[in-house]
């Protein structure tokens, strides 16, 4: 009975280690994110030291190989002349120059698949990186898309209500603002019908003064003032 205790309550601690990893997956995943780029920036600067000492090793050894070529050349000559104590020192001050170069070469080959494999690590660790990135891009865009869903009541029965209440007081609103609208229009239809617009048809009827410039008055003008002269003569 103890034993089936202690399993239900390692499964227990089980499940609730889940449920926190499973409501914080986002930062775990960023800082499991700013992990990966701090080694693989070390990786990097690795990489470039060891770069660097390859160039070191290639100077190095050009600089072995001209000096060696030098002192060949200066050895035979002092053979040509006769100088063998010259020429003997020459010899093993070259002899230990080979040896240098060759040990040298050696040391590069060897450390020149080392580089390369570091540079292949570099390169692998920098497109699963990017694909990481990526993917933690989709995840946060996902999450997103959940969050948007929750508020807009996809399994939330909270957040539907809360959005018909709200589309109801929408609707409601532009139902009165429609009607009050249809309010100033048909005051503005019994103002032009009041006293100013039943006046404005008298006077069209030709009943009282006219109060406007019409096209039969000034004919009216016109033939008076035609008439004038001929009464005159």
């Amino acid at each position: 009975m103890l034993r089936i205790f202690a399993t239900l309550a390692r499964g227990a601690a089980a499940r609730a280690c889940e449920d926190i990893i499973d409501q914080n997956a986002l930062p775990l995943l960023d800082q499991q994110i700013r992990e990966a780029a701090s080694a693989l920036e070390d990786s990097r600067r690795a990489l470039a030291r060891a770069m660097a000492q390859q160039g070191a090793d290639a100077q190095r050894e050009a600089t072995l190989g001209a000096k060696l070529a030098d002192l060949e050349q200066r050895a035979v000559a002092a053979l040509a002349a006769g100088r063998e104590d010259l020429a003997g020192e020459a010899a093993e001050a070259i002899a230990g120059l080979e040896a240098d170069l060759a040990a040298l070469r050696e040391v590069r080959a060897a450390f020149a698949g080392e580089v390369e494999a570091l540079r292949r690590s570099v390169r692998e660790g920098g497109r699963q990186f990017a694909e990481l990135e990526r993917g933690r891009r989709l995840a946060e865009a996902a999450e997103a898309v959940r969050r948007l869903r929750l508020r807009r009541g996809e399994g939330a029965p909270g957040a539907a209500a809360a959005l018909a209440e709200a589309q109801a007081t929408l609707r409601r609103l532009r139902e009165r603002q429609a009607g009050e609208a249809a309010a100033a229009d048909a005051l503005a239809a019994l103002d032009a019908a009041g006293p100013t617009g039943i006046a404005e048809r008298l006077e069209e009827a030709g009943f009282g003064p006219r109060t406007k410039p019409s096209a039969v008055g000034v004919m009216e003008r016109l033939r008076a003032k035609a008439a004038a002269p001929a009464a005159t003569a």
